[in-house]
């Protein structure tokens, strides 16, 4: 006999669901397919110093935009593994490994990461950016 299937908050899945397919898009390089996932008044926090060139605050689509061109053009993406994924209410929390090449200088950017999403109506609102940033400023450097 089988166990009935526990039925998850529709609200969390979609959170995870929109999660992991602008994670995808970003993976394919794919701007407008990220785009499809930012909520209107999205902010993202990119913590660091200047000499990471999209470390900073943005809002507003076009500005996120922005944000995603620019990380997409200053970097070569050799692994950005998302291994844990953990929802709840309007929060998903992505803890993974990155491993970048910055494209100016030709160095290595080997990164734990965790990432803080707040959702709004199935969309990204706010997203910071969590990772050794003193990797990332060595390597910009």
């Amino acid at each position: 006999m089988n166990a009935p299937r526990k039925v998850g908050n529709p609200e969390i899945e979609r959170n995870l669901e929109t999660t992991k397919a602008l994670f995808a898009a970003f993976g394919a390089k794919d701007i407008p397919g990220i785009m499809e996932f930012l909520h209107p008044e999205v902010i993202i926090e990119f913590y660091g110093p200047t000499v990471i060139p999209y470390a900073g605050i943005y809002r507003g689509r076009e500005k996120c935009r922005g944000f995603f061109e620019r990380v997409l053009s200053s970097v070569e993406v050799h692994r950005f593994d998302a291994e844990e994924f953990i929802a709840e209410r309007d929060k998903v929390v992505v803890t993974g490994h990155l491993t970048l090449t910055a494209l100016p200088t030709g160095r290595s950017i080997d990164s734990d990461f965790v990432h803080v999403i707040t959702l709004k109506d199935g969309k990204w609102l706010r997203f910071r950016d969590f990772m050794n940033t003193a990797v990332a400023v060595a390597a910009f450097s």
